[in-house]
């Protein structure tokens, strides 16, 4: 941790030092700026009262103006960068000494309490192990990001680790990335527009593109005949005023293009950068190779095409300029031009966009999990077997815990076995279910985990451990987890899973509770699954006297001195001290 914080201070003192250098930049392009637009007034008064040689210094600083105007553009646009790359470097030691709350993207649009796991094991909401990872910057990314944690895919394991670890490496070529992706602002979601382009159905004729072309030809021809008076001034009107008539025959049609492209045209001119990013930089996995390849043309790249399409829509937008409006379709049919010109590309390239727009989500959610990796160079990448042990851990703790004061467990579960913990109340046991449950998805995801070693067979994860009754579906508490414990079985007959359990069948009473969960543990230890089941209930804990494949463990509290004490550690065997009589007394509330 210590050389990553070390690596973000660094960053931030060449970032610093960066930004004092663009400030004076900026200020010395303004008083240049200043200077120039002086010496255009300056210089043509002298051309109109002296001489027309002071036209050359006239011309001379209409170009230097020119250029100091691009040149404050693109000032302006790094500082903006070095601000956002300053505020990342900021963000990561901030989150490196455990302060991570103030990060707005919780995740909280993602929770659903259906899932598989990820409700039970605080994956998403504030405080969320989403929270802590996160650092896409568009929508689709970060929806990408969920969805690959939420996924339970066992497939290429050993793939996505080598990913995420040559993208861990390219530290400042993740942030510029994130950087440029955080100054896109846009108004419609990616899948609105791909949705847009791939349902386009052309709406101009076919002739169109070469009659404008021509018509144009025709406007040039008649201006040109006019300056040498060869043709009256009447023919051209009558011509302009046909161009006009035209434009308005399509007009309906074109505006509509219009409204639609409007939406956008903010997102081409700015994801083509992003492409440019990705195109540009040196991978060696075959995975990142791959996605380079698919934003790359034999004649073009992405990042051309996307750029070339923004400068047709910023054509088309300069519709509602009053001279382009007017002059442009009376004599060129501007709008129908653009129009024709668009609806081409479209046609050209609907098939390949969706994937392209793909690729940048790629990079943006490959780009947290790289974050998260290279801010936890202690942490281990699973050895991928496919042996009789699921898990065989050693040191395994939970991520977003302060490993200062983190009390680690050795694990190791084989397939078809079922661990019952018992314990105290706060002495650990759902933080270890939490943890190991997390340590799954991480390795499901091709991260490395929070331990010192992590043997892994790959495994889906299943979890009931926050049942919650509705009001609104008139369900009761019960029979809300009734219907849970139907989903595992079902699930659990065609695939094999990690099962998580922490407390069966809370909401009936403790006799029927202790014949209902014997029965259900027996029925998953018929299956093929393996897994934990958290209880109070010790006498669920006689199940591993009657099957080989089901074992005790629990974690402990002692009271000394009047005081509780956990330590927070996993034993062999079944708990004897139970504390809720302790805590009451305590209390004093009996």
């Amino acid at each position: 941790m210590q050389e990553s914080i070390q690596f973000y201070n660094e960053e931030i003192n060449q970032l610093n030092k960066k930004f004092n250098t663009l400030k004076k930049q900026l200020l010395t392009t303004r008083m240049l700026r200043l200077l120039a637009f002086l010496a255009i007034a300056f210089t043509t008064y002298l051309a109109f009262t002296k001489s027309s040689f002071f036209f050359i210094g006239s011309l001379l600083s209409i170009i230097a103006f020119v250029f100091l105007i691009l040149k404050h553009g693109y000032l302006k646009k790094q500082k903006k960068l070095t601000e956002i790359k300053l505020r990342i470097n900021k963000t990561e030691i901030e989150v490196l000494k455990g302060n991570f709350s103030h990060l707005e993207e919780t995740g909280k649009e993602f929770i659903n309490p259906e899932h598989y796991f990820s409700n039970d094991i605080d994956l998403f909401g504030r405080g969320s192990f989403f929270q802590y990872l996160n650092r896409t910057a568009t929508f689709e990314g970060k929806k990408l990001a969920a969805n690959t944690l939420t996924s339970n895919h066992l497939e290429d394991l050993e793939q996505k680790q080598e990913v995420i670890k040559e993208l861990s490496l390219k530290v400042k070529w993740r942030q510029h990335y994130t950087a440029i992706a955080s100054l896109i602002k846009t108004k419609t979601s990616i899948t609105s527009i791909v949705s847009w382009i791939h349902s386009y159905q052309q709406r101009l004729p076919s002739f169109l593109p070469l009659f404008s072309y021509i018509f144009s030809l025709v406007s040039i021809l008649l201006i040109g005949l006019l300056s040498f008076q060869l043709v009256s001034f009447s023919l051209v009107l009558v011509w302009f005023f046909i161009g006009l008539g035209i434009t308005g025959a399509f007009f309906k049609k074109t505006q509509k293009l219009y409204t639609e492209t409007s939406n956008a045209k903010e997102t081409f001119s700015q994801y083509y950068q992003l492409l440019e990013l990705i195109e540009n930089e040196d991978f060696t996995n075959p995975i990142l190779k791959e996605k380079q390849q698919k934003i790359q043309l034999e004649q073009k790249k992405a990042s051309a095409i996307f750029k070339e399409f923004s400068k047709k829509l910023d054509a088309f937008d300069q519709r509602n300029n009053v001279i382009i409006a007017v002059a442009g379709n009376g004599l060129f049919l501007w709008d129908i031009r653009n129009a024709v010109i668009i609806e081409k590309w479209i046609t050209t390239y609907k098939n390949t966009v969706e994937e392209w727009f793909a690729v940048v989500s790629y990079f943006d959610a490959q780009n947290s999990f790289a974050n998260f990796t290279f801010n936890k160079p202690q942490y281990i990448y699973p050895t991928i077997q496919k042996e009789k042990s699921t898990i065989k851990a050693t040191n395994l703790g939970h991520p977003l815990l302060d490993p200062l004061k983190r009390i680690d467990n050795n694990f190791s579960i084989d397939n078809e076995e079922f661990f019952i913990v018992t314990g105290a109340n706060m002495a650990g046991k759902s933080t270890f279910l939490r943890t190991v449950s997390l340590s799954i998805v991480m390795a499901n995801c091709g991260l490395p985990v929070c331990a010192d070693k992590f043997n892994y067979s790959p495994v889906k994860l299943i979890t009931s451990m926050r049942t919650s009754d509705s009001l609104n579906d008139d369900e009761s508490y019960f029979y809300a987890e009734l219907k849970r414990l139907k989903f595992i079985v079902n699930e659990i007959k065609n695939e094999n899973y990690f099962i998580i359990l922490d407390e069966i069948l809370k909401g009936t009473n403790s006799k029927d509770k202790a014949i209902g969960s014997k029965k259900f543990v027996e029925k998953l230890n018929s299956s093929n699954s393996n897994g934990i089941i958290a209880t109070h209930d010790v006498s669920l804990c006689e199940l591993a006297t009657e099957y080989s494949t089901i074992k005790n463990y629990f974690f402990d509290a002692e009271i000394l001195n009047d005081e509780l004490h956990f330590d927070y550690t996993m034993k062999n065997g079944v708990c004897k001290n139970m504390n809720a009589s302790f805590l009451l007394k305590k209390m004093e509330i009996v």
